[in-house]
């Protein structure tokens, strides 16, 4: 098998199921890849956060272990440079990083094809642009819907430990940048109001970017995590499942081949005719 047909090692020795009681990862290199194998441009500011910008500066995201509160990633969008964000989402820094990154990676998609996707504004009478399809992820893998006394529509996760929370009145546009009382409200743990992690998207995120993090946060499959790194998944709930070691792959044809190559030689048959009655010489000391 050639090295880069390889597997890649797996990062942990656990499996973390359902994945939405995971946390984050200690790096969040891997929400960064997808911008920058696009060619974003990345800085550092004094406290030590990083920033990327998209070529044409419309869409910024921030890395801020050093910022002023939990938001760890904040990315905006902005219909003009220098006005105000038209849309905005954010990671808390204990959401898992699978799911910022599955964020980051539709971002550079929509990105790709210019502003009329990565500036959609949901609408339910745009083919594409439906806010349902951002719940569609959840309600297809067993997420139940309800609605509470103030009009939020709420699904909760099949064991009843994450859940999204829509509000459906008219939200203040600043304090959806800035606070948690935003239109998408994702949430892990036993309640919103005090979430293990929380993810967060205004009004106007484009319905793809949310539905990319719903289909991340509802799949199936366990998230590889450390045991012995106890804030990388939320204690007393999450599933832990050792990750076995794979086995050892089997001989390709080609080394069979070459195994058979390397097969001893045969040993020396006898001088003597098989079918001769001519005796062999006598053994040194043998007596007639």
């Amino acid at each position: 098998m050639p090295p880069h047909d390889a597997p890649r090692p797996i990062d942990g020795d656990v499996y973390v199921s359902p994945r939405h009681l995971a946390a984050a990862t200690p790096t969040g290199d891997t929400a960064l890849q997808p911008l920058l194998a696009a060619g974003w441009e990345m800085a550092h500011d004094d406290l030590g956060n990083l920033h990327i910008h998209a070529p044409d500066r419309r869409i910024r995201l921030g890395y801020l272990p050093e910022g002023e509160d939990d938001g760890l990633w904040r990315i905006n969008a902005y219909e003009d440079p220098f006005g105000p964000p038209a849309w905005g989402a954010c990671f808390n820094n204990t959401c898992p990083t699978e799911f910022v990154h599955a964020f980051t990676t539709a971002l550079t998609r929509a990105y790709s094809r210019g502003p009329q996707a990565y500036l959609a504004s949901p609408s339910p009478i745009r083919e594409g642009r439906e806010p349902a399809l951002a719940i569609d992820p959840l309600v297809n893998r067993g997420w139940r819907a309800s609605h509470d006394r103030r009009g939020t529509l709420e699904l909760r996760a099949p064991d009843g430990l994450a859940g999204l929370a829509i509000p459906t009145g008219r939200l203040d546009p600043e304090k959806e940048l800035t606070t948690r009382d935003a239109r998408w409200q994702l949430w892990a743990g036993t309640s919103n109001d005090h979430p293990a992690w929380y993810a967060t998207a205004s009004t106007h995120t484009p319905v793809a970017l949310v539905r990319a993090v719903t289909e991340c946060v509802s799949d199936p499959a366990p998230l590889p995590r450390w045991r012995k790194d106890p804030h990388s998944y939320i204690q007393g709930m999450a599933r832990l499942t050792p990750i076995l070691p794979p086995d050892p792959p089997g001989p390709t044809p080609l080394d069979m081949r070459r195994l058979a190559g390397r097969r001893p030689a045969a040993l020396p048959s006898s001088s003597v005719p098989r079918w001769s009655t001519t005796s062999g010489p006598p053994r040194p000391g043998s007596r007639r």
